[in-house]
């Protein structure tokens, strides 16, 4: 069974806004960090968005302002808004999360779960 799936990809003009969610199966969502990343083809994978378990986030240069991460512990879901979308957004974003303290901007190696991903793709 997949631990988190994503949804709400697609294409969109520049300027446009898209919401991705991330739906969490059975892990716990309250206690953990959860993320978004995303991977542009022959580009490393970066941290875009995350929370964490107070409910504090943090954002990419590239996207604070214009992105914004929630989550609903009740409908077990992650959310990112994105807003004033940019061609250079365009990407696979993907959900994760990880457990303890820590919760790292740029870290893909401490996510222990993933999603498959949803493109997104701006058109300018």
């Amino acid at each position: 069974q997949e631990q988190l799936m994503e949804s709400g990809g697609g294409s969109v003009q520049a300027g446009g806004s898209l919401r991705l969610s991330c739906k969490v199966a059975t892990i716990t969502m309250s206690d953990r960090c959860m993320a978004w990343f995303r991977q542009a083809p022959g580009k490393q994978r970066e941290g875009v968005a995350n929370i964490d378990h107070s409910e504090s986030t943090r954002y990419s240069a590239s996207v604070q302002g214009r992105f914004t991460i929630s989550r609903d512990a009740g409908k077990r879901t992650l959310y990112l808004q994105m807003d004033s979308l940019k061609f250079e957004d365009s990407a696979t974003y993907f959900c994760a999360a990880k457990g303890g303290s820590s919760c790292p901007l740029n870290a893909v190696s401490a996510f222990g779960f993933w999603g498959q991903g949803t493109q997104v793709t701006v058109s300018s």
